[in-house]
């Protein structure tokens, strides 16, 4: 054993080698930082060690250079792949939380790739020439498409419920229906958000009916403001019942208080003619007499991350005002990114053909039907001997805590590979370049391609042929 850790090649060595066993790769290998280079290097050569230890590696000829250095190319390519990257989605949940949700229009790309390769306006007035304010790029077009006097973004809807609660309620009692204290992905929760900004959580009624003198009876001299969440990521059915937003406005006036509504997801669109339930948009909570509205950015409105807040301009500006602002505020490229989406909203049919969030969740089914079996053909003609393959039905999901009982209509395709197990062709797939990440339906591997693009077509091949050893 300790002859063959001699037979080790040094590191310089071993990193003179790269370049000459992937010609290739030498010029991702002279880009990268060399640290990182020899880091990798030294990981193989561990690696090396290691399997020395096994008895995998028995005979010195196994340990020269020319024999190694391909495999290490391959292991040093395999490190210098960024962490975070692109991965195809064939799911069929349109708004994939775990994958980046919301993909961004063309122009919200070509906005964000500007603001980032340029100095801009940001907080820079072009009339005056003097300090400006970040928010007036996209304040005018939220009014505009919402109704509401006065709006401000920050980071995500969390944030925006959480500075709204503490510059109006922070200290004083707030009344939330007990059915409406829903709980978002990753355990954050209505009442701790709540309990973050120092507002005291009133909850009135029961869990599956809350009524208006529920609200009544709960205000007192320390209630600050009634609050309305919607349950956009869970439905209760059966002997259930909701104060509807105008009887709640209409108490909340009668004493002096503020009516704040969370739509959660959100949305600027009705989207009743294709197939999906209703849902309340801003522009409605707004008109029905709702003070504050706060929603997301980034799931079925289709924009970057970001908590959006519209409603009555007193209110707003005191929400501007409040110090938790600066450390909740957006950045440059997300700015760019929703001025550019909320300019396409101006005309609703072109927002729903050029904003693909839109256009996914409302793309008939004919048209999945033809992109399903292009792809079908596709894989047969290069994997028919590895893979049995089919084309059926099925449904896809919005998703992003979005319209939760409502399936899309789909056309999977549905891939049984000949030689291994379901499992281990999904398993194999993770490790590809791109990474393809589908759904196990039925013992078989589907691809919805509602969320595929007929563009990646030729790297869902690729990644099968790799995934299956045919690369």
């Amino acid at each position: 054993m300790s002859t063959l850790f001699r037979h080790i090649p040094p590191v310089d060595q071993a990193l003179s080698a790269l370049c000459a066993a992937d010609s290739a790769g030498a010029e991702v290998f002279s880009a990268a930082p060399r640290p990182l280079v020899k880091d990798l290097v030294n990981g193989f050569l561990d690696l090396l060690r290691e399997e020395i230890r096994a008895g995998a590696v028995t005979e010195a000829g196994q340990l020269d250079l020319a024999t190694l250095a391909p495999r290490m190319a391959a292991y040093v390519r395999q490190g210098l792949r960024p962490r975070f990257r692109r991965v195809l989605n064939a799911t069929g949940v349109v708004v994939h939380t775990n994958m980046g949700r919301s993909l961004l229009a063309r122009e919200a790309v070509e906005a964000v790739a500007s603001a980032a390769a340029h100095y801009s306006n940001l907080e820079f007035d072009l009339a005056t020439g003097l300090r400006g304010s970040r928010y007036s790029h996209v304040e005018e077009l939220l009014c505009r498409l919402t109704g509401a006097e006065a709006a401000l973004v920050v980071n995500n809807n969390a944030a925006a419920v959480l500075i709204v609660l503490d510059t109006l309620c922070k200290g004083r009692e707030v009344v939330v229906s007990r059915g409406q204290l829903v709980e978002i992905g990753g355990s954050f929760r209505i009442p701790e958000v709540m309990a973050r900004s120092g507002a005291i959580l009133r909850e009135v009624g029961a869990t599956n009916r809350t009524h208006l003198r529920d609200y009544e009876a709960a205000i007192g001299p320390d209630t600050a403001a009634l609050m309305k969440v919607h349950t956009s990521n869970y439905r209760m059915t059966g002997f259930v019942k909701e104060t509807p937003l105008p009887e709640l406005a209409a108490l909340a006036e009668r004493h002096g208080l503020p009516v704040i509504e969370d739509l959660g997801s959100g949305s600027l669109l009705r989207f009743d003619g294709h197939g999906l339930p209703g849902e309340p948009t801003a522009a409605e909570a707004i008109a029905q007499g709702a003070d504050v509205v706060t929603f997301s950015g980034d799931k079925v409105l289709g924009g970057p991350q970001a908590g959006i807040i519209v409603g009555r301009r007193e209110i707003v500006e005191r929400i501007k005002k409040n110090q938790l602002n600066r450390a909740l505020r957006i950045d440059k490229l997300t700015l760019a990114a929703l001025e550019a989406t909320l300019r396409l909203y101006l005309d609703p049919e072109q927002a729903r053909k050029r904003v693909p969030t839109l256009a996914m969740m409302t793309r008939p089914l004919v048209p999945l039907r033809a992109q399903a079996s292009r792809l079908a053909g596709l894989l047969r003609r290069s994997l028919a001997d590895s893979l049995d393959i089919a084309v059926r039905a099925g449904a896809s999901r919005v998703g992003g805590g979005a319209f939760p009982e409502a399936d899309l209509p789909t056309a999977l395709v549905c891939l049984k590979p000949l030689d291994m197990t379901v499992d281990a062709l999904r398993e194999a797939l993770l490790a590809t370049d791109p990474p393809l990440v589908g759904r196990v339906e039925d013992d078989a591997f589907c691809l919805d391609p509602r969320t595929l693009d007929s563009s990646e077509h030729p790297l869902v091949l690729a990644a099968l042929r790799q995934a299956l050893g045919r690369a």
